[in-house]
């Protein structure tokens, strides 16, 4: 009572099954589970809806679906439609909704019906970002009452952020169950694939030749970790290793981190502390460039490494 479970792991891990298990949409094959509860569950855009029917109508029909009773519908039909903002469109038909429609709609009515366990699969995806945020503080306030929440996401900041505990599922099995952070950090290294930054060594190998300047290593740690996947709760370590072939003045080592809209948000100067002097004589150079703990959000990011006089 009053955990927020995330559950995770790859596609066709078993998932979205377990989930349609516990709703009982699924009948296992073997083995068995047990529920004490009223169960509210999430699981597919627009699980419930009549297409022909408008919003205000399904609302009914869904809440009903979901065991609520009709007095119980009216009582929180305001509640649900503001929620969902959908005001504008009670009255037409479900089919000429958008998909972010149908979850703003669905996940309104699954919330309201205010059970001891809600069960939320990835359609949260579909949503906005601004939605997105809402429903995410309503899981929170549903555990803070004492009831519980089951997440599958493949959104590791919503799950990181969100979830007391996890659970990773591996072939419809248990691979490892318990905070948040160790299941993530062990999800994330077996989906790492072996030899992960072979792209970056090739287009380090790719570079024309510079008769001062050799650039001979790229690696972004976290934990004194080589990563792919960055946590958003430790420091992040750029480690860029090259030579310089002759002495050379003014040489400036940076990088540029952009944003998924392609905007750059910030710099980094290897020469900002005057750690390294302005005139570098031959020999092989290491430089760390750390960007703090809890910049990054839960999307992705570019980073673009340069090297010039100055």
């Amino acid at each position: 009572e009053g955990e927020i479970l995330g559950i995770i792991g790859r596609n066709g891990a078993g998932k979205s099954t377990l989930l349609k298990i516990l709703s009982r949409i699924t009948e296992p094959t073997s083995g068995r589970f047990g529920l004490r509860g009223r169960v509210s569950s999430l699981l597919e855009v627009g699980t419930g809806f009549h297409p022909e029917l408008t919003g205000r109508e399904n609302i009914f029909l869904n809440g009903a679906v979901l065991g609520m009773t009709r007095r119980e519908i009216s009582r929180k039909f305001d509640e649900i439609v503001s929620f969902a903002v959908v005001e504008d469109f009670l009255d037409t038909r479900v089919k000429y909704y958008s998909s972010g429609m149908h979850v703003r709609l669905g996940f309104s009515v699954a919330a309201h019906l205010d059970p001891e366990i809600l069960i939320v699969d990835e359609v949260l995806a579909v949503g906005d970002g601004a939605f997105q945020r809402k429903c995410l503080g309503k899981m929170k306030d549903v555990t803070s009452c004492g009831r519980t929440v089951l997440f599958v996401s493949h959104n590791m900041g919503a799950i990181q952020r969100l979830c007391t505990s996890a659970l990773l599922l591996e072939k419809g099995c248990i691979a490892k169950h318990g905070d948040t952070q160790s299941v993530v950090d062990t999800y994330i290294d077996a989906i790492v694939p072996t030899g992960g930054f072979d792209s970056i060594e090739q287009q380090v190998n790719d570079l024309p030749g510079d008769p001062l300047f050799e650039l001979i290593d790229v690696r972004i740690e976290q934990c004194k970790k080589q990563s792919l996947y960055i946590s958003n709760g430790n420091p992040t370590d750029l480690i860029v290793k090259f030579r310089i072939l002759e002495q050379v003045k003014g040489l400036r080592i940076w990088f540029d981190v952009y944003d998924p809209s392609d905007t750059l948000i910030f710099q980094s100067f290897h020469d900002d502390l005057d750690s390294i002097p302005s005139v570098m004589n031959p020999g092989d150079y290491l430089v760390t460039g750390t960007i703090p703990s809890n910049v990054f959000g839960p999307v992705g990011y570019r980073i673009q490494l340069h090297a010039g006089l100055v």
